[in-house]
């Protein structure tokens, strides 16, 4: 069984079905004045980090492990270890300097390889290692989930949605892994960016015999979305609208229209300013009258353009989890070590804490070290997952400095004291500035802070504090499937132009332009690469990422060979990265906002650019599109629609297609030998 629908014949699934549900949508479909319905497909991704699976185990006395792993999880790995080899959590220690990436393919699998390790170390008393080949990581590992939509949609003559009915299906592989989870966030960001009274959601995750599909950057979040695209645009065709007036007519507003499908307010928000300054500053109008006559012209080409907005909860959705602590030491020469239960994998978790520690001290950033991540030292730690990490681990960091500053304080207050001037000792008065300190009373009296720390390691005051975090504000309650799952929402939107050679079904990104807000940043350098990687990342989704099995189940695109993330011939031409200024939102520390996963979302500009492409072909026909839009996808469909036109019959079929690309044996034999 490799397929959603195989799955369903066989009624194979993992966990149990949801449904979101908000008003009255049978009577919505009832009283529609127009209506569509259609199957929305698309394929997984491979996660394709640069360093594959690994662990090393090393035995220790009395049966203990100590495990160095490229993990996303070390507290998991520790339990897991743990129970594998039937000892205590307390006996395993798991640690993880750095990954070569991980975008959520290392928050549950790489558990595998470290209790291979593990049990081997255990078993023979000697070091053992486990490094996946490229090739094997990508055999066997889980991906991106791929998903089967069934929607249907009312919506008024102006193109106000009046309700939505979503049947999605995901294809979840052979174990449960994080798919029901997955799924969850998907029911979440169904909606995406746009408000709609009436509407039921159902989930389900198919089992099929696929290594067990996992996290993946958005994680679940992006196959909601897309669904959502695919029916704005739809509605658009049909109702012979300009997309952007469908969209911006239909998203979240700050009164009464704010309301999500699991009854949570979006609150602080600037969505519409964010369609709006985005239009104006890529000349969406302008462009859209270029494109549609450049189409009406050219016999070889073909343009698209198209505007997405995007909105991405921030916070884990199982409660729990949204916790985090630290250590921060300060040693007698004034340098600091932290440690934290986040992992770094080029996201710059590690440099954000390091400036908020070093600023909370106001000290330099070059004196403050982030030390591995151990169980040893950050317990119970939740996954670096959900965007969350900088706000999580940040916040606890900054917590134990402020438990270290307040100590400091104390000492600094009782030196400056100066009874016959009248300066009496106040901790409240000592102000931390460029590596000193003093009163603000007396600011001309400074005290280096190495000297500060000294002064308090004599007088036997701590300066080694843990801190803790838990996420305020938030709950939800699985049984009525309402609730405030997150903090807060990261949102933006995009604008992308496609062109593409009707011959051969060729793709060129010309453009995109992307708008975010991510409140007031840390550090912009690191926010901005987050932004354009995440970007580009998705637009290998939408386009050229695709996964081909052997009717067998067999992967074949397992290689760089044969599976093209994007490069740099697939960078647009134009590129403009911008950010908003959000005065509404006064929450999260520093009033930043998570950057790690909502950019992937920008993509769908693109994939939604190939799909208003297509629909200039023939007028008023809604063309097919599955995700990711190849070359080989949208040839076929340009084909389907040049043949449909000489029929004169709409024949999408899509209920019946499949959301993995199965090759059979016969047909594999005939290109071997074609090759040859």
């Amino acid at each position: 069984v490799f397929t959603i629908d195989e799955a369903i014949l066989a009624k194979q699934y993992i966990g149990e079905k949801r449904t979101f549900k908000q008003g009255d949508f049978e009577k919505a479909w009832r009283e529609s004045e127009n209506i569509l319905k259609g199957t929305f497909l698309c394929n997984g991704q491979e996660q394709f980090y640069l360093e594959s699976q690994a662990a090393l185990a090393n035995p220790e006395e009395n049966g203990d492990i100590h495990i160095h792993s490229s993990t996303q999880n070390p507290s998991e790995l520790q339990t897991v270890v743990a129970e594998a080899l039937g000892i205590g959590n307390h006996q395993v220690v798991c640690v993880c300097k750095r990954m070569g990436g991980g975008f959520g393919g290392k928050e549950t699998q790489a558990a595998i390889p470290a209790v291979m390790a593990a049990l081997v170390a255990s078993k023979t008393g000697r070091t053992a290692r486990v490094a996946y080949t490229k090739d094997d990581d990508m055999r066997c590992t889980g991906k991106r989930h791929p998903y089967k939509i069934h929607y249907k949609a009312a919506f008024t003559s102006k193109g106000e949605i009046t309700g939505v009915k979503f049947d999605i299906f995901s294809n979840g592989g052979a174990a449960a892994d994080l798919s029901s989870s997955v799924l969850e966030r998907t029911l979440f960001h169904s909606d995406n960016a746009y408000y709609i009274p009436n509407l039921i959601f159902n989930g389900v995750v198919c089992k099929t015999n696929f290594p067990p599909n996992t996290a993946f950057r958005g994680f679940g979040g992006p196959q909601g979305m897309a669904n959502i695209e695919n029916v704005i645009q739809e509605i658009a065709i049909f109702l012979k609208k300009d997309a952007l007036e469908i969209r911006r007519l239909n998203c979240y507003a700050n009164r009464g229209r704010n309301i999500t499908p699991y009854g949570q307010v979006v609150k602080n928000h600037i969505l519409p300013e964010i369609l709006d300054q985005l239009a104006k500053t890529s000349q969406y109008k302008k462009r859209m009258k270029q494109v549609e006559e450049f189409n009406r012209k050219s016999q070889t080409h073909l343009r698209g353009l198209a505007l997405t907005p995007m909105k991405f909860g921030i916070s884990f959705t199982t409660t729990f989890l949204n916790q985090g602590n630290a250590l921060v030491n300060i040693y007698r020469d004034g340098t600091v070590q932290v440690s934290t239960g986040g992992t770094e994998m080029g996201q710059g978790l590690n440099t954000k804490i390091r400036q908020l520690v070093a600023d909370e001290f106001a000290i330099s950033y070059n004196d403050v070290k982030l030390m591995i991540t151990s169980t040893e030292k950050n317990n119970n730690t939740p996954p670096t997952a959900a965007s969350a990490s900088t706000d999580l681990n940040g916040v606890a960091a900054v917590n134990a400095c402020r438990k270290i500053r307040s100590n400091l304080c104390v000492v600094a207050s009782n030196y400056f004291e100066n009874q016959e001037s009248g300066l009496m000792s106040s901790a409240k008065q000592i102000c931390f500035e460029n590596n000193s300190v003093f009163d603000k009373r007396n600011r001309k009296n400074k005290l280096s802070f190495k000297k500060l720390v000294q002064l308090a390691f004599m007088e036997r005051v701590s300066m080694g504090e843990r801190g803790f975090y838990k996420t305020p504000e938030i709950e939800f309650n699985r049984d009525t499937e309402k609730g405030k799952p997150f903090f807060y929402f990261t949102m933006g939107a995009s604008v992308s132009e496609v062109l593409i050679d009707r011959f051969t079904g060729q793709l060129s990104l010309e453009r995109s332009d992307l708008l975010m807000d991510i409140g007031e940043s840390i550090n912009p350098g690191i926010d901005r690469g987050q932004i354009i990687g995440g970007f580009i990342q998705g637009l290998g989704w939408v386009t050229n990422e695709e996964l081909r099995y052997s009717d067998k189940g067999e992967l074949l695109s397992f290689s760089p060979t044969t599976y093209k993330i994007p490069n740099i011939q697939d960078i647009p031409d134009i590129f403009n990265v911008e950010n908003i200024t959000n005065p509404h939102h006064q929450i999260n520390i520093r009033r930043s906002k998570a950057v790690g996963e909502p950019p992937l979302m920008l993509c769908l500009s693109v994939w939604v650019a190939v799909k208003h492409a297509l629909s200039s072909v023939q007028k008023g026909k809604c063309p097919k599109l599955n995700l990711p839009a190849t070359a080989e996808e949208i040839l076929s469909r340009l084909t389907e629609l040049k043949t449909q036109a000489k029929e004169n019959v709409t024949k999408h079929g899509a209920e019946k297609e499949s959301e993995v690309v199965l090759i059979s044996q016969n047909e594999l034999t005939f290109k071997n030998k074609q090759a040859a």
